[in-house]
């Protein structure tokens, strides 16, 4: 299977050099001694408002050749939590080659998820990383894992899964999950709900952001991911969740009204 390019020239540039460009300027603050963890966050807006950002993460980690993607499904279509395991994704820096074992694996361990092209055919959150990564790990292979459901029990289940495959793995595996934060209230508002949603990312705590986005109607598109990221970052011994640089959209677009809010994040 070969999934096309869905909003490239929208999310991000459509000609090659452009976006090697971007990504490259977002990136250029590489440091000398690049930093290992188990997972990182990182928005999936628009590259101009928040590549920054996935920028400052992605340059200051230490790149893996595997990498599991766990990302949004924001549309209603397909299976709740879906994945793929064949194949290629095409962006406009050429194809991404799908993990295979790695998928298979996942879905042995965790029932929930199912094979599915539907939910990633217009899936945006997914795509948007891979430029990012086919620059700075060329050779890199990925597991893309959309979820659309937000019930904690079918969360803990895919976390704990993800936690039992990468530690039974040989290999060194990255988890990179994204989401953007709290949408469309304006940045005061937005700026409390984001530290209410970031301090409990930052002490590992899926059950706390799990709750305090639905008791302080916190619109955290990827809550499900970030959920089950933290259960399988709790499960496999993690302790340190440091944010690198948080940041919201009026930067760019100048409306303090409406805004949405981006972290990127890193966890060992």
């Amino acid at each position: 299977m070969l999934r096309l390019p869905a909003v490239a020239g929208q999310f991000y540039p459509a000609n090659p050099q452009e976006l090697v460009n971007l990504v490259r300027q977002f990136t250029q603050n590489t440091p000398a001694n690049k930093t290992r963890v188990k997972a990182c966050l990182v928005p999936h807006a628009g590259y101009v408002y928040s590549g920054h950002v996935s920028g400052a993460v992605l340059a200051r980690i230490e790149l893996p050749r595997k990498i599991l993607i766990l990302g949004v499904r924001h549309f209603p279509r397909g299976e709740s939590a879906a994945i793929l395991s064949e194949g290629a994704w095409r962006t406009p820096l050429g194809n991404a080659q799908i993990a295979h074992q790695l998928a298979q694996e996942l879905k042995q361990e965790c029932s929930l998820l199912r094979e599915d092209a539907l939910a990633h055919a217009q899936e945006h959150s997914l795509e948007v990383q891979l430029p990012f990564l086919q620059v700075l790990a060329p050779d890199f292979q990925f597991a893309p894992v959309a979820l659309g459901t937000i019930r904690f029990e079918e969360l803990q289940s895919i976390g704990e899964a993800i936690a039992r495959v990468l530690r039974n793995s040989q290999e060194e595996i990255l988890l990179l999950t994204t989401s953007d934060l709290n949408h469309f209230e304006d940045e005061m508002t937005t700026r409390k709900k984001d530290a209410k949603a970031i301090a409990q990312l930052e002490a590992l705590n899926p059950r706390g952001l799990y709750d305090v986005c639905r008791t302080d109607s916190i619109s955290m598109c990827g809550l499900g991911p970030a959920v089950a990221m933290l259960i399988a970052l709790r499960t496999l011994g993690a302790t340190r969740g440091e944010t690198v640089e948080h940041a919201t959209s009026a930067a760019v677009s100048g409306d303090h009204r409406r805004v949405v809010g981006y972290a990127g994040m890193i966890f060992d």
